[in-house]
């Protein structure tokens, strides 16, 4: 894989997107990430590979199955229930934390950017999609620095703009395109949720805060 397709890390393919969304015209900005920041919703696990995700719930309860799910023999309803009640307590457990710090924005007539580290299955987006237009967002736009094509052109009926800067044809797993992507701990998330809590103009580089 050649260096043009690898991210150092969530920081630098953050800020390439950010150069890549500078120009875009917004009304009331709100950037969402997914899924530990405004917007929370958590994949539901496959039985016996919990890494790939047979769907996903929002912290609304509701639930969005993959198109593949349907064809799993092992994901019957009373599992999808079982492993909507284990997500739905962990969306619970890190909501209590980060609203504490963040309060939940208002999405009405806005437009929102929501974005995550890339898209395999695109089940969590997809599921973060519905709840963000079912909140009265102006304008939907998803960000994200890879995501396989075919999850991508899913996408792109469910809001205004896609922006992806990469959707390679040999995708098979978010972190084949980052040399570093360490799990990001909850502790750290709060943190940056503390630190960057104050109002910075138009796409402003964190590190300006300080200057």
């Amino acid at each position: 894989m050649g260096a043009e397709m690898l991210f150092k890390d969530r920081d630098e393919a953050g800020w390439r997107l950010v150069e890549r969304l500078r120009d875009t015209v917004v009304q009331k900005p709100l950037v969402l990430a997914i899924p530990r920041d405004v917007v929370l919703s958590r994949k539901l696990r496959s039985p016996y590979q919990p890494e790939l995700a047979t769907g996903a719930v929002t912290e609304n309860g509701e639930v969005y199955l993959n198109h593949f799910a349907s064809a799993m023999t092992d994901v019957g309803s009373a599992y999808v229930e079982a492993e909507r009640g284990r997500q739905l307590d962990e969306i619970t457990r890190r909501k209590t934390a980060i609203r504490a710090v963040r309060p939940r924005a208002s999405l009405a007539d806005r437009t929102v950017i929501v974005t995550d580290d890339g898209i395999a299955t695109g089940a969590t987006m997809i599921a973060a999609l519905k709840m963000v237009r079912a909140a009265g967002a102006r304008e939907v736009i998803v960000a994200v620095p890879v995501g396989a094509p075919d999850r991508i052109d899913a996408i792109r009926p469910l809001c205004d703009q896609v922006v992806c800067l990469l959707e390679p044809i040999d995708f098979w797993a978010v972190g084949q395109f980052y040399r570093h992507f360490e799990p990001v701990s909850d502790t750290r998330v709060l943190e940056l949720l503390r630190e960057y809590g104050l109002p910075r103009t138009k796409w402003e580089h964190p590190a300006a805060v300080h200057a």
